[in-house]
């Protein structure tokens, strides 16, 4: 809009001059040598404009002619490097695509019309990769450390050919070098930070931290918390040379730190020695509100030497109160009660985590069953249930396990990764039942209940004998390979009756979950439901595991039922005694298995002849 206004004017402005010097009268003479020439005055303003036109053109024409070799050259230099960056761009394409013949061609032509494009080295030195040709890409990559203005892309070129070379001396040097060239490069900073911290070089590690900082490359929090884990792991490391240092650094670490465990726990011991008994719990429940740890509960019942194992027992109580519901203050508490020999406390601590134990709480149950009862049974089936238990958490970082706590993960070098928590390969899936408690351990665990014994002569009710409880085992044990069948009533039948004499009818009994199935199947060849239809008593009938919904059924009586196991009469962990008499099996001459015939008649046996 005012392009256009002030266009206007300016037409405007040239025809109101215009019309001013075709107004003026006169006339303007030229003589010169002879010559003389008069005319008007508009006649010689619009000869002198037109004079003044043809010379400009004139300059410009010459002036074209003479730069024309020069554009020519210019045109051709921009025709190259459209090309150049046109297989540049496709160059790139196809190394994202992975196509490493079509990224070759289009680098050979990047590199003859654009040689000195750093792309094209970075294309050549790339599509060398994924050729697979290290020897072409590190060249790529020497070319580009050697200029200034691709020497960083260079460096790392270099280093990650270094790495994958394994040769750590050497990429140790080119993470230096670029570090010293750039201070806020983060890939050098963090490969100088984990060879440092790989070779125990705390103090230098520190110093890279220092210079992170200062960079921007991290934040406040974030320093101190790497490095109070920088500083516990140089404590740990000097706390059999140096312990005056290492207590210095463990002190400083738990000012940044307050909540790292093996901080913490450090700390406390150096506390304890010095008689500091309350700054010592004071830095144990600042960790363990945070992170509840073992190794937290262990320095805090052992922060005074010499107490008894009650008085353990009582400090580990108030630790754990702490976290209520906490699985580690469960474990922590009963193994201090198994030491004080409490052992219904550590019963009561354990129980809300028994139905769905881990590996910890099976063991620590199996050695309360053994040290309070000696029972071997339940202590056996405890330690069986802690084989297919969930595990406990443990030291993990990028999917490594460690039995103690690291500064740094050796799968990537990373700072602060370790985590106590569950390992991946351990949590439960939908697919895998080995985390289940099996029947057997269900009923070998659970407490004894009241059976239906026998009548005996006096009507009072018998203890059951140890077969039947191994019935009930092998029953439990089946239901795992079959589906239940309908209840039962296990229930030992009362003796036959005189022949003649009709058997009394049992009493009505009350309806009862559903039974385990029967340990082996039922046999189909005894005509048991033709023997009722002639009349035999269920008396008489064959124990067999026949369901208790085929049995015909009186009116107004309920079917007699049948015992689905027949009981054993000896205790589930007793092998017994071999009914068949013992042999000698290597006085006995064992004949030779029947081989395949040899020779022609073989030959001929095997085609048949």
């Amino acid at each position: 809009m005012y392009r256009i206004i002030l266009f206007l004017g300016l037409i405007a402005l040239a025809a109101s001059g215009a019309a001013w010097v075709a107004d003026q009268s006169g006339d303007v003479v030229l003589s010169w040598d002879g010559w003389r020439v008069q005319t008007t005055l508009p006649v010689f303003a619009l000869a002198l404009g037109a004079a003044i036109v043809a010379a400009m053109l004139a300059w410009s024409m010459l002036r074209a002619l003479w730069r024309l070799p020069q554009r020519i050259r210019h045109n051709a230099r921009e025709r190259r490097h459209a090309r150049g960056r046109h297989a540049i761009t496709h160059g790139l394409l196809a190394i994202g695509h992975g196509d490493s013949i079509a990224a070759r061609m289009h680098a050979d032509v990047a590199r003859r019309h654009a040689a000195n494009d750093p792309l094209a080295l970075l294309l050549h030195a790339q599509s060398a990769q994924l050729e697979g040709d290290r020897g072409a890409a590190r060249a790529a990559f020497h070319a580009m450390a050697e200029r200034q203005d691709t020497r960083l892309l260079g460096l790392r070129g270099l280093f990650i050919e270094a790495q994958r070379a394994d040769d750590p001396v050497a990429a140790v040097g080119l993470a230096e070098e670029a570090l010293k060239l750039s201070p806020g490069s983060t890939w050098a900073s963090h490969a100088v930070l984990g060879f440092r911290c790989a070779k125990g070089d705390w103090s230098g590690a520190l110093k890279i931290l220092d210079n992170n900082l200062a960079s921007g490359l991290i934040d406040k929090p974030a320093y101190r918390r790497q490095r109070g884990v920088l500083l516990t792991a140089r404590a740990l490391e000097l706390e059999t040379v140096d312990r005056d240092l290492s207590r210095d650094s463990v002190m400083e670490a738990v000012k940044l730190a307050p909540t790292l465990v093996p901080a913490a726990v450090l700390a406390a011991k150096y506390q304890s020695e010095a008689h500091q008994i309350r700054r010592a719990m004071r830095i144990v429940e600042a960790a363990w509100l945070k992170h509840p740890h073992p190794d937290l509960a262990d320095a805090y019942a052992h922060v005074k030497l010499g107490d008894s194992a009650r008085q353990r027992l009582v400090r580990v109580e108030t630790l754990a109160a702490k976290a209520p519901g906490h699985l580690e203050g469960a474990l922590v508490v009963a193994r201090a009660a198994i030491d004080a020999s409490e052992f219904a406390r550590a019963r009561e601590a354990l129980a809300p985590f028994t139905s769905a134990p881990t590996q910890r709480v099976a063991m620590l149950m199996a050695e309360i069953e053994r040290t309070e009862h000696g029972d071997t049974g339940k202590a056996r089936a405890w330690t069986l249930r802690a084989v297919r238990a969930l595990h406990d958490p443990v030291w993990t970082a990028d999917g490594y396990v460690s039995e103690r706590w690291r500064p740094v993960s050796p799968v990537s070098g990373r700072l602060d990764a370790f985590q106590w928590q569950m390992p991946l390969a351990a949590l439960p899936s939908d697919r895998s039942g080995a985390i289940e408690a099996s029947r057997f351990d269900e009923a070998m665990l659970a407490p004894p209940s009241p059976r239906r014994g026998e009548i005996s002569g006096k009507n009072s009710l018998q203890p059951p004998r140890a077969g039947e409880a191994a019935g009930e085992l092998a029953g439990e044990l089946a239901g795992e390979l079959e589906p239940p069948p309908a209840a039962q009533d296990n229930s030992p039948a009362k003796p036959a009756a005189a022949e003649g004499t009709p058997a009394p009818s049992p009493p009505p009994t009350e309806a009862v979950p559903a039974a385990a199935p029967p340990l082996f199947r039922a046999r189909q060849d005894i005509p048991t439901q033709d023997l009722l239809n002639q009349g035999l008593p269920k008396q008489d009938l064959p124990k067999q595991d026949l369901p208790k919904q085929d049995l015909p059924k009186a009116a107004g009586k309920p079917a007699l039922a049948i015992p689905a196991v027949i009981p054993i009469v000896r205790a589930p962990d007793d092998p017994g005694i071999d009914d068949e008499p013992e042999s000698a099996e290597f006085a006995e001459q064992i004949a030779p298995a029947q081989g395949q015939a040899g020779g022609w008649r073989g030959f001929l046996s095997r085609w048949g002849g």
